[in-house]
């Protein structure tokens, strides 16, 4: 059985997940990818899956797509436990699915999107010992990644609280991006997630973050 899973899975890869695919937002149709390494699930209508997704997200959203890395998806679906190291979500607020929004009504929805973050520490400076200085669970701005017209991307760490009975174990830290961006004339959110255990996490956000908004901006200019 396990074995007729796997082919499943990996003819489900094969022929679904490398596409692009169009979303229907407001009177837009959106085209949406995954970047390569990950593959979306919403086309599995998991209601596990569809949990996670919503968890990570206000209900005022409307999720779009939740890709996992494609060995966690091939371990969901063996029916093993997902690592859950990395994973993204992109979303539009429901609120605004039905409105063209212009570029004054985006730079509105940016700054409600991203106000109360603060300023971002001083280059050069330490992120772990800056989130170290903050209580843990606390979700800190660490720098600005793009800031275009149509495009605004930050990067935000957060010490992750210690589980109980275990607070003598090193601390943990989590990576997340957000990035507000304009496509067809409607508003999204994307966010990437990744464990943080040492600078080549940060250097892979920062580096997925850039190429996926550089492929949906590619394939929404057609």
């Amino acid at each position: 059985m396990r074995l007729a899973v796997a082919l499943l899975f990996a003819l489900l890869s094969a022929t679904a997940h490398p596409a692009p695919f169009a979303v229907q937002v407001g009177d837009a149709r959106v085209a949406l990818d995954s970047p390569p390494g990950f593959s979306d699930t919403m086309f599995m209508g998991s209601p596990r899956l569809q949990e996670l997704a919503e968890s990570l997200t206000s209900a005022s959203n409307r999720i779009l797509l939740f890709a996992l890395t494609d060995l966690d998806l091939r371990r969901f679906t063996l029916g093993d436990p997902i690592e859950g190291r990395r994973y993204m979500v992109a979303v539009t607020p429901r609120g605004m699915e039905r409105e063209r929004i212009t570029a004054a009504t985006f730079t509105s929805f940016v700054a409600e999107a991203l106000q109360g973050l603060g300023k971002p520490p001083a280059p050069g400076t330490d992120f772990r010992q800056h989130l170290d200085r903050l209580k843990p669970g606390t979700a800190a701005l660490l720098a600005e990644l793009r800031r275009d017209p149509d495009v605004v991307s930050v990067l935000q760490g957060v010490r992750v609280p210690a589980v109980e009975g275990r607070e003598e174990a090193p601390p943990q830290y989590m990576l997340s991006t957000t990035t507000l961006i304009l496509l067809r004339g409607k508003a999204l959110s994307l966010t990437v997630h990744s464990a943080w255990d040492g600078p080549a996490d940060v250097d892979w956000i920062r580096s997925i973050t850039g190429r996926w908004i550089d492929d949906l901006q590619r394939l929404n200019s057609r």
